[in-house]
């Protein structure tokens, strides 16, 4: 169908008072935000007891775990955004979070026995494969929803704030699992891990039935969305046309605008992947930072929770900026160069830092960065997507998917290679190291791994001179 062009003055759209149904939406997706968090940063937080359930040397055996996911995410981001841009967000969310709890619960099997049979590690990347591929196309269709719901002054905020609550739900994450899975001096253990992926489960079903019964495709459709509400969502919006056929493909992957962006997403999630993966087993080994330590907790966490930050700030700077000025172009690259200039320093930093409070300043300060460009990431593919803004994220996407899964990989097999070589320097085997001398190769391959996230945060800090958010991907579905 095709919307017709809105011209209603501010001062109109005031005095008619328009219903809010568009926050309960952006709440909707929020909190969906929170549960692909939640689920995805358990496994690192679980770390240590699948080790142990599983009979494994170190963390690094979970490498292929990792990527597992991270690849899958990446390569079924776009089919799962495409479908959202076909069907409508709500049948392809709905999907998506089935699909993704059911695997979270399926993760508790892991290491479990059933008469001569072992769900061994083999058994976790399968799970985790599938996990991987159920979340995919989650963030695409949250932007394919704000894409129908909100107006374009509200974009960069309402991607702030969709970013904000799922990094810090994956900040808290360590501490509900402390809480519930660990304990603490003064608090005992509610559940055993495995009770733990059960519950996380049940919440994503929990929202389903919710989301189900209150959300709408599009505000047209909607019964509490008044007609004032309705002008204000399609404010300054020229004619877009909303037909679901018709995906151009070639334009899409040809387009160097749009590539250039996806890119940039690439080089800065590799880095971050560290967060999820890797980062709360170098705090126990390299910094001692106990499993049971809520101060433990806030360092690998911190990253998480000060990228929520990040997200907000990004969203309420880029839309101010198109407030006071009008231009699009330079809101959204102001918080690229900023955010990853920044995160370049910080990762300089992890290789000298002293102790464990430095390190988690700069890798926290790296996080906060980060994720300071989300938001004007994914508001750009809403600029440049238009009806098409799921595909387009999908796109992006995969691109950081695939740069994580490389990440997952990489990162644990550089830390496999720092172990066998010291085991080779010795002359000895890699299980005849001692702890400190294990600890100590580790420690070299981390420092390998933070250069190369800082090498890959000036790709992306480069990419942000040619991405230009007011070219449309096709000009035919712009929303402008």
């Amino acid at each position: 169908m095709a919307t017709r062009s809105r011209s209603l003055s501010p001062d109109a759209i005031t005095a008619a008072a328009p219903s809010r149904v568009r926050s309960s939406v952006l709440w909707f997706v929020c909190i969906l935000s929170m549960i692909t968090y939640l689920d995805r940063v358990a496994l690192a937080s679980a770390a240590g007891d699948v080790v142990k359930a599983l009979d494994l040397q170190s963390v690094a055996d979970l490498k292929w775990a990792f990527t597992a996911f991270a690849l899958a995410y990446a390569l079924f981001e776009v089919p799962t955004g495409w479908m959202g841009d076909m069907f409508g967000p709500r049948k392809a969310l709905l999907r998506i979070v089935l699909w993704w709890s059911a695997f979270t619960v399926l993760t508790a099997a892991a290491g479990l026995k059933f008469g001569p049979v072992t769900l061994g590690l083999g058994f976790l990347i399968v799970v985790r494969l599938l996990f991987g591929i159920g979340e995919a196309g989650a963030y695409p269709n949250i932007t394919r929803a704000l894409h129908n719901w909100l107006p374009l002054q509200e974009r960069g905020r309402g991607q702030g704030r969709v970013w904000f609550c799922g990094k810090l739900m994956g900040g808290l994450t360590p501490f509900l699992w402390t809480l519930l899975v660990v304990g603490t001096a003064y608090t005992p253990a509610l559940f055993n891990w495995r009770t733990a992926f059960c519950l996380f489960g049940l919440v994503g079903v929990i929202w389903c039935i919710s989301f189900a019964r209150k959300f709408r495709d599009q505000p047209e459709q909607h019964p509490g969305v008044n007609a004032a509400e309705l002008e204000y969502i399609h404010l300054n919006r020229s004619q877009v046309h909303e037909s679901h056929s018709g995906v151009p493909w070639k334009r899409i992957v040809t387009d160097w605008n749009f590539l250039t962006l996806c890119l940039m997403y690439s080089a800065q999630a590799y880095g971050w992947y560290f967060n999820i993966t890797y980062l709360p087993q170098f705090l126990e080994t390299q910094y001692g930072m106990p499993n049971s330590s809520l101060l433990g907790a806030l360092y690998k966490g911190g990253p998480l929770l000060a990228g929520a930050l990040g997200c907000l700030f990004g969203g309420m700077i880029t839309d101010a900026i198109i407030s006071r000025t009008g231009d699009r172009k330079k809101a959204r690259r102001l918080c690229g160069w900023v955010g990853h200039s920044m995160c370049i320093l910080c990762f300089l930093i992890c290789p000298i830092a002293p102790n464990a409070f430095v390190f988690f300043l700069a890798v926290s300060l790296a996080a906060l960065c980060t994720d300071l460009t989300l938001p004007s990431a994914w508001a750009t593919c809403q600029d440049i997507g238009g009806s098409f803004a799921g595909t387009i994220g999908a796109f992006m996407n995969m691109g950081a998917g695939l740069a994580g899964a490389l990440a997952g990989w990489l990162t644990g097999s550089v830390l496999e290679h720092a172990v066998m070589d010291r085991a080779a320097s010795l002359g000895v085997t890699v299980k005849a190291l001692t702890v400190e001398q294990t600890q100590a190769a580790l420690l070299h391959g981390y420092h390998v791994n933070f250069y190369s996230f800082a090498a890959l945060y000036v790709v992306a800090f480069l990419c942000w001179f040619k991405i230009d958010p007011t070219r449309p991907i096709d000009p035919a579905t712009s929303p402008d």
